[in-house]
């Protein structure tokens, strides 16, 4: 069969759902780097769908609640997942990560290196976030209390990108994170390929600066820190996609508010690997219809993917999306819908070598989990319309890795034949329709 006529028959293969899920052994092994506007891993462009579960650490933390975390594997590899979105942080409180500053709760710790163990006997790659924006788990109001405690004159959380003391604390945490020796693989997480980036922050903010200076500022510092730390793993900021200055045409697509951040300025720093972007207009347009929810969800997706890729020249992951069943009108179809719709600009992007890389979820869920549930989460084997969906994307992004690598093989080949050199540059192969 002629090379053409056989990538028309695999792009056919994509509506089927007759492949087989499953992770390629290679995609086990190595970090994921970026390359052009992809991600590679071992050579190849590597895809990320996948999920958050914020919760990971907190549930493994106890050894009798340990099951939970391998059934949830066991179902997102069973559905093609490839990658995992979690914290590493719990700053103060009940139960936390972080007693204080630099004392830490090794239950905790040995729950997070059980979620990363056992992701890596799944195949799934992680991404660890530093800090929390938010109140939930410490956030950033913690660290300012911290200091503030010691005599530092700090009263807005917003001090928390600016003040030395707290940056200090941030950056002492982040030390201590990649030099945690996982107890379980016995690899320092600085030096574990199962870990796929670190975020600096979950959604960081900084409304008492719309400028986005500050948070400009903190994203450049703090990216410089990990690098100097860790030149193995990938780094993003953990934005949400607002625009700000440098955009000003753009900041018309911002939900209403005040968010002090820059997603043009904001990811053109060097430390920062790849984009990302979340998505709720469940969240941020309540009072919306499910047509104007819809229509700000495709002009949303499709400004983010096209800076990604002719502006910011990174590869970008839709790092949060989903859709409420608490909502007033929740229908399985309306979830299916949002879930379709970013998925399928994601493959459009992705199929011809584009920025877009993937999509995690907002979160999957476990059974026995109730607690958890915050009317985003999706238990797999209880949404069977959804689980068809995420799984069929999974397949699809196979597909086409698979189809990457093996024009990349063939370059390989005539190159060695000296039938001509391979392309340089990124994977910058289109998939026929």
């Amino acid at each position: 069969m002629k090379p053409l006529c056989l990538l028309l028959f695999l792009s056919v293969l994509i509506q089927q759902s007759c492949l087989r899920l499953g992770v390629n052994a290679s995609s086990r092994d190595g970090f994921v780097r970026t390359k052009g506007v992809q991600f590679s891993l071992n050579g190849y462009p590597y895809y990320a769908n996948g999920f958050n579960a914020y919760w990971l650490m907190y549930v493994a933390s106890d050894p009798l609640q340990r099951p939970k975390i391998t059934a949830a594997f066991q179902e997102a590899s069973r559905h093609g997942l490839t990658v995992a979105r979690t914290w590493a942080f719990s700053d103060g409180g009940y139960r936390p990560l972080q007693f204080s500053p630099g004392s830490y709760n090794e239950d905790m710790f040995q729950g997070l290196d059980f979620a990363i163990a056992e992701a890596r006997k799944h195949g799934i790659k992680i991404i660890l976030s530093f800090a929390n924006n938010y109140v939930s788990f410490g956030g950033k109001k913690q660290y300012v209390d911290w200091a503030k405690s010691r005599g530092r004159p700090v009263s807005s959380e917003d001090d928390f990108f600016t003040d030395s003391l707290v940056k200090d604390f941030y950056k002492n945490h982040i030390k201590a994170v990649l030099n945690r020796f996982n107890t379980f693989t016995k690899v320092y997480y600085r030096d574990d390929p199962t870990i796929m980036a670190w975020e600096l922050m979950n959604e960081p903010r900084c409304p008492s600066d719309p400028s986005g200076r500050t948070i400009q500022a903190w994203i450049t510092e703090m990216a410089a820190h990990v690098k100097s730390l860790d030149g193995n793993h990938l780094l993003e900021a953990g934005l949400e996609g607002f625009y700000g200055q440098s955009s000003p045409q753009s900041k018309t697509l911002n939900p209403p508010g005040q968010f002090g951040t820059d997603f043009i300025a904001n990811n053109r720093i060097p430390g920062i690997d790849f984009v990302t972007a979340h998505s709720y207009p469940d969240e941020w347009f309540v009072d919306a219809s499910e047509q104007s929810q819809m229509e700000f969800l495709n002009r949303w997706v499709d400004a983010h993917i096209q800076d990604a890729q002719n502006v910011l020249r990174k590869p970008i992951i839709l790092a949060e999306f989903g859709k409420s069943t608490k909502k007033a009108g929740y229908s399985p179809a309306q979830r299916d819908l949002v879930f379709n719709t970013v998925y399928g600009k994601i493959y459009e992007s992705a199929k011809r070598g584009g920025a877009a890389a993937g999509g995690l979820f907002w979160q999957l869920m476990g059974n026995g989990m109730d607690n958890f549930q915050d009317g985003y989460g999706i238990i797999l084997d209880q949404s069977s319309s959804t689980a068809n969906v995420i799984a069929q994307q999974s397949r699809k992004l196979t597909l086409i890795r698979k189809i990457f690598a093996r024009m990349i093989n063939v370059e390989k080949w005539k190159r060695a034949r000296g039938n001509g050199p391979v392309r340089n540059g990124g994977h910058n192969h289109n998939i026929p329709n």
